[in-house]
């Protein structure tokens, strides 16, 4: 991500812990399934762009034990704390301006970041510039634009309300210059920038304690810019945070779409 007083969903904001633990448990095990496969071992060298939260970090560390290297770097490190220890580096950088903090990694990763850089394709080539031979990419990006609805099934006026909502999101986000239908296009990218054997999936849960806190974490973090913006009323959003606590609302997350290959 690139430093930016305008960044909507900000580390530093109080709510953001909430989100990396929703986000946590609703997407780690795609992440590990895909790592895994990959064929992480010990002694591995790898790097974690934007790491944002401690969970990916701290599961690479245990994969790549104490002959490895995880690399976790963030433009803001504020959350890295509790896993600054062996075989994990924290270190402040910018994926989008700067070039990489090293090469000869193993595998790189990165999720919920590069559709939130302005400079995607800079971004990209630093990944791939940082991989030794053989190496391996694994991006995971939202494709907001694919499924845009937090409710699919849109039957009454708390699922219309949640949507409305959800389209006032997407829109701060693209004033913002995320690209919200950057998932889509990873695997081509992939291939079009060189690396080799390039596959893709897509995952989204429709419904889950995780979808609600997460809904829940990320209105309230955003909640000033959307009645800032003429979006939403603030009863409005007390009325859809009353809906979601009520554990009743069928809540999906954007398609995280993850496209991985290797370098030649």
């Amino acid at each position: 991500m690139t430093q930016s007083d305008g960044y909507l969903l900000d580390n530093q904001q109080a709510e953001a812990g909430r989100r990396f633990d929703a986000l946590s448990t609703l997407l780690d095990p795609t992440t590990f399934r895909h790592i895994e496969d990959l064929g992480i071992g010990p002694g591995w060298r790898c790097w974690e762009v934007g790491a944002g939260g401690t969970s990916v970090v701290s599961w690479l560390a245990e994969k790549v034990g104490p002959t490895g290297q995880v690399l976790a770097t963030d433009i803001d490190t504020s959350w890295a704390a509790s896993a600054a220890r062996p075989p994990i580096e924290i270190r402040t950088h910018d994926v989008g301006t700067e070039e990489p903090p090293g090469e000869g990694f193993d595998l790189v990763h990165a999720r919920l970041v590069l559709v939130h850089v302005p400079d995607r394709e800079r971004a990209l080539q630093s990944m791939i510039k940082a991989l030794r031979p053989g190496g391996r990419l694994l991006i995971e990006d939202a494709d907001p634009a694919l499924q845009p609805l937090i409710c699919p099934d849109e039957y009454g006026p708390e699922q219309q309300l949640a949507n409305r909502l959800r389209q006032g999101f997407r829109s701060l986000l693209a004033q913002r210059g995320a690209d919200l239908s950057y998932g889509r296009r990873l695997p081509r990218l992939l291939r079009e920038a060189g690396l080799q054997r390039v596959e893709a999936d897509a995952y989204f849960p429709i419904t889950s304690p995780a979808c609600s806190a997460l809904e829940s974490a990320t209105v309230r973090q955003i909640r000033d810019r959307l009645v800032a913006a003429g979006l939403a009323t603030d009863e409005e959003i007390d009325r859809h945070l009353s809906h979601v606590a009520s554990g009743t609302m069928d809540l999906a997350t954007s398609p995280l779409i993850s496209a991985w290959g290797r370098k030649e």
